[in-house]
């Protein structure tokens, strides 16, 4: 347990966390949405500071990033927690273990631990993932500085919720983010998700405006969020918003968790997703838990330029950045890099 940043005091000894755009006012002896921010007597305390439940060496494109430092691996973290309560979540098991067993569970790991470790296994970055990064901020927050020193990247993997006093604070430490931006239906979000649309979209403009990689995810359910238009509607957000080189990866769902009865994405549904994207401008469009549109293409004249295999690459064309036969270059953070 540690005391946390980015709240303030109440006269009546309540406390208002900042930290996510849920801004809890939290009674004394009580805990926010997120279930993992408690007010003792007047002071919010974080509990789950170097509870680390799950770290795992993984491939940047696991992530996923297809467009910052490809071929990489990320030294993975996450503790148990979430802002969110959505019914598809794929790691319910740790996101929801505060809200439904009542239980924070993990072992110590501290800052400086994970920044040891991903220099051993040779990791380029530190991915804050597996459940919403926001909520454990002060871990992610201390190690992301320590990684900095050492040259190691930071990573968000994200739902986007975060204040606009979280980002403001964190943005230096930040060098790329996935954001999965689940609908573009504010009563989607309100009614499976228990949140809202509008601060998410936010602070998608908020990292842009910041100038951090942007990568933007979409777990496209069958008659949830399946419908072109509303495909459509997101395709066109990251196009004038975020900018057509940002990577948008359409993802198949399968069934989990409070949504076993919905059949998996029709792989179809996932090709006519990747084509309303590229209709709308997108120049990297993804079919995610599909093999089909992994690789990444020249923009310009259509040559293979990285091929990806599940979850890393296969073999990299572009090793400069650039198309070696019209020789545009390739967005993203390095791109030029070599693959060790």
């Amino acid at each position: 347990m540690s005391e946390a940043l980015l709240f303030k005091k109440n006269v009546d000894g309540s406390v208002s966390c900042q930290l996510c755009a849920h801004y809890c006012r939290i009674g004394n002896g009580q805990k926010g949405i997120c279930q993992v921010r408690e007010n003792r007597n007047g002071i919010l305390h974080t509990l789950v500071y170097g509870r680390s439940v799950s770290q795992n060496v993984d491939p940047i494109e696991k992530k996923p990033l297809h467009h910052f430092y490809p071929g990489s691996h990320a030294f993975s973290i996450g503790t148990p927690g979430c802002n969110f309560r959505c019914d598809w979540c794929q790691n319910w098991e740790i996101s929801q273990m505060p809200r439904e067993q009542h239980l924070i569970a993990g072992h110590e790991l501290l800052p400086e631990d994970i920044v040891a470790a991903a220099q051993k296994t040779g990791c380029r970055s530190i991915a804050y993932t597996y459940t919403e990064p926001t909520i454990f901020f002060e871990y992610s927050y201390a190690t992301a500085q320590l990684a900095r020193q050492a040259g190691i990247a930071n990573v968000y993997v994200s739902n986007g919720y975060m204040s606009a006093e979280m980002l403001e604070l964190f943005h230096p430490w930040l060098d790329a983010v996935n954001i999965d931006l689940k609908a573009f239906r504010d009563a989607t979000y309100r009614k499976y998700v228990g949140a809202r649309l509008r601060p998410v979209l936010d602070s998608l403009k908020r990292l842009s405006g910041y100038g951090i990689w942007l990568e933007v995810t979409t777990l496209v359910i069958p008659g949830v969020n399946d419908d072109p238009k509303e495909l459509q509607d997101i395709a066109e957000f990251i196009a004038v918003e975020l900018g057509t080189d940002t990577p948008w990866h359409v993802s198949r769902f399968f069934p989990l968790y409070k949504m076993k009865q919905i059949p998996p994405t029709p792989p179809a549904t996932l090709q006519r997703a990747a084509e309303i994207g590229h209709n709308a401008g997108l120049k990297y469009v993804y079919t995610g838990n599909l093999r089909e549109e992994t690789d990444t293409n020249c923009t310009a004249c259509g040559t293979l330029l990285i091929r990806r295999g599940r979850f890393g690459v296969e073999n990299r064309i572009a090793s400069n950045g650039c198309c070696p036969k019209c020789g545009v270059k390739v967005a993203g953070v390095g791109m030029a890099a070599q693959i060790k």
